[in-house]
């Protein structure tokens, strides 16, 4: 359905494929916080000890480099070849990237799981938001585009909470199974609705495909391909053991790899002859060929030098020591990387003939100022998400995370709620001014957390700071994201939106290393005044609660200084949504200035 068409409402199957496609969104940014409770077991499963925690960082960064470091491609594609498919084609790898994380029995093919669900799970919400403009004319995107958007945010905490309630009855394995059979119903509903409504999913959407019997010789390939993967990486130890069958697990050369076995060798064999299949069938499972022409015309090599510097920040950040740095030593060259690679990605746009992101396609000011807000509101509000559930902990909930974890349902309840009357009023009032009391909200919020002490939260007054964090978030979500959509042309909704996701993640990564090493400086100067032990301690003893209490003291400096923190990057996000996101044109007719005399004008 194109946006003029859309321009007399949306009908009922429109709405519900749209519905389906933001539980996507949120399923999958749920999945971005899994692992805070299950990565302890995670790291039994492939043979790493608690001690070792270091290591399993690849875990999580793998998961944000295929989430990031992809969108911008996801959603040039997403313009080209349609929404929906790019909705499908997500959901589907991102349930492949579930079963093999749930597979896995080593390091690597555990982050090559994590990678691919990132992959999956982040098409999912650029294609979405460019669905919803679409799908509504741009005065009425505000509300879907602010509960996209809020959905998303949302998985923060219900990520953990989801994990918590499996790993109550089953072990870490089964959330990836869970996250298998979702992603693949979610991914046949879409399609069904699509298929059922029989609209338009974007301007590059295919032709519908006529319907037919599946590739009967591809779908055989594809179940030997499952057998034999999962004989790789599960095998069953009835069968290792068979003085017959167990040669099938034994490596052609000591010390190999399990790929290296006549059973590793097969599943490569069978694979190889899947892709060849889907090649040159007549109506192949998927239809690769038409993939790899939208590959080719979504600029590969720009969208490369564009992943290897967006992957470059993510790794610089994740892997730096808040404790005494903002990013490692060994980040350093990740940065340089990063550099090196934006260097290329220009150059590399001024002299394609069709690059990645089409000339001019952010060149007014409310669309390259809605990416550059974004990344400031990711700052800040990273500093919600992460440190006011460190306080709970620090404070009142010292033996319990996911009791402190609920003290940020009072945040992320008022977040939706702002969405919605914040799109609402994308429709009456400017962008801009929106987003700067919204984000103005914010630094207030923070303000108030600030001043928080040890037993705050034991009072109802600690939930005014959180409701009006909340609120104002949720009312800049919208008008930035119906900013940018507003002020590119169609063909590069897909790509717009991407670019504003990913630099709300960037901003999100960028925020909470800078913030922590603030906290953690603030931490260690308080520290530095405590008295020695001895001093404080009745003689004889090596701990007593007034000790805990001066460390708790520190504890809460920290927090207070990063919520200050948070609370500029807010206020400098409000300054700047007011100059960039000025002039921007989201209101319905009818709303806005005259022509000619500049005039208010309310019809």
């Amino acid at each position: 359905m194109s946006t003029s068409s859309a321009a007399g409402g949306t009908d009922r199957g429109a709405r519900l494929l749209l519905g389906l496609a933001a539980v996507a969104v949120a399923f999958a940014a749920a999945d971005t916080y899994v692992v805070v409770l299950a990565l302890v077991d995670m790291m039994a499963g492939v043979g790493l000890s608690p001690d070792q925690l270091q290591r399993a960082a690849p875990i999580i960064s793998g998961f944000l480099l295929g989430y990031v470091a992809m969108l911008p491609l996801i959603g040039r594609i997403a313009d080209l070849r349609g929404r929906v498919p790019v909705l499908t084609a997500s959901l589907v790898v991102f349930a492949i990237g579930s079963i093999v994380t749930a597979a896995a029995y080593d390091m690597p093919s555990m982050v090559a799981g994590r990678f691919l669900q990132g992959v999956g799970g982040g098409g999912l919400v650029p294609a979405t938001l460019a669905l919803v403009a679409d799908l509504y004319p741009r005065e009425r995107r505000g509300v879907p585009l602010g509960l996209v958007s809020a959905v998303q945010e949302i998985g923060s905490v219900v990520g953990p909470l989801y994990g918590a309630a499996v790993l109550a009855f089953a072990d870490w394995r089964a959330i990836f199974l869970i996250n298998l059979a979702v992603g693949l119903v979610l991914a046949a509903g879409i399609a069904a609705l699509a298929a059922r409504n029989g609209s338009s999913t974007g301007p590059g959407s295919p032709p519908a495909r006529r319907r037919g019997l599946p590739d009967l010789v591809g779908l055989g390939l594809l179940l030997l391909l499952l057998l034999a993967g999962a004989l790789v990486f599960q095998p069953p130890g009835s069968l290792r053991a068979d003085i017959d069958y167990g040669r099938l697990f034994i490596p052609f050369v000591d010390g190999g790899s399990r790929w290296l076995t006549p059973v590793g060798a097969a599943t490569v064999v069978l694979a190889m002859l899947l892709v060849a299949r889907t090649l040159t069938a007549r109506r192949p499972l998927v239809d690769l060929r038409a993939w790899g022409r939208s590959l080719r015309e979504a600029d590969v090599t720009g969208a490369t030098y564009l992943a290897v510097a967006l992957g470059g920040v993510i790794l610089a950040f994740a892997t730096a020591d808040p404790k005494v740095q903002v990013f490692s030593d060994q980040g350093r060259w990740y940065l340089l990387g990063a550099a090196v690679a934006s260097v290329a990605f220009v150059v590399h746009l001024r002299r394609a003939s069709d690059p990645l992101l089409p000339r001019g396609a952010l060149r007014e000011r409310p669309a390259w100022g809605s990416v550059v807000v974004s990344f400031l509101i990711g700052a800040a509000l990273i500093a919600a998400l992460i440190d006011v559930p460190l306080f709970a902990r620090t404070t009142i909930y010292q033996d319990s995370q996911l009791l402190a974890a609920l003290v940020l349902v009072r945040f992320l309840v008022a977040l939706p709620i702002g969405a919605v009357v914040g799109g609402y009023l994308t429709r009456v009032l400017p962008a801009g001014v929106i987003t700067a009391v919204g984000m103005a909200m914010a630094a207030v919020g923070f303000v108030m957390m600030s001043r928080w002490g040890v037993d705050a939260l034991e009072s109802w007054t600690a939930t005014v700071p959180l409701v009006v964090g909340g609120l104002g978030f949720g009312l800049a979500l919208a008008p930035v994201n119906a900013a940018v959509l507003a002020h590119t042309a169609d063909a590069v909704h897909g790509l717009a939106s991407a670019m504003v996701v990913v630099a709300r993640m960037v901003g999100m990564l960028v925020g909470i290393s800078a913030l922590t090493t603030i906290g953690l400086r603030r931490y260690y100067a308080e520290q530095a005044d405590i008295p020695p032990i001895q001093d404080v301690c009745p003689e004889g003893t090596t701990r007593c609660a007034e000790y805990s209490d001066l460390l708790r003291a520190a504890g809460i400096a920290q927090e207070q200084t990063v919520f200050l923190g948070a609370a500029g990057c807010a206020l400098l996000a409000a300054v700047l949504a007011l100059v960039l996101l000025r002039g921007a044109d989201t209101r319905a007719a009818g709303h806005g200035r005259d022509a000619a005399t500049g005039v208010p004008v309310v019809g």
